[in-house]
């Protein structure tokens, strides 16, 4: 798994795919709902980050600073603005 927000939805859609997988043992279905459950929780603390990182964003451009602020975690980088 690589680490930007796209990478993160294609991990929670693969995750899914693995709970509704008809062929788990109920053990192995077990073993991956919790693991989804971590998963899960995780991802909702990186898409808050996110979130935050990006009304930060959102802030600095309304109050006119002409500062520029990169937001790697969201791709937003000098050098594709």
């Amino acid at each position: 798994m690589k680490n930007t927000l796209v990478d993160l939805n294609n991990y929670l859609f693969e995750s899914i795919e693995r709970i509704t997988d008809d062929d788990l043992t109920d053990e192995q279905l077990e073993k991956e709902i919790k693991r989804s459950d971590a998963v899960q929780k995780i991802a909702k603390t990186i898409i808050e980050n996110g979130h935050l990182a990006l009304s930060a964003r959102k802030h600095i451009d309304d109050q006119g600073g002409g500062q520029k602020v990169d937001l790697p975690m969201l791709g937003i980088t000098s050098e594709n603005k």
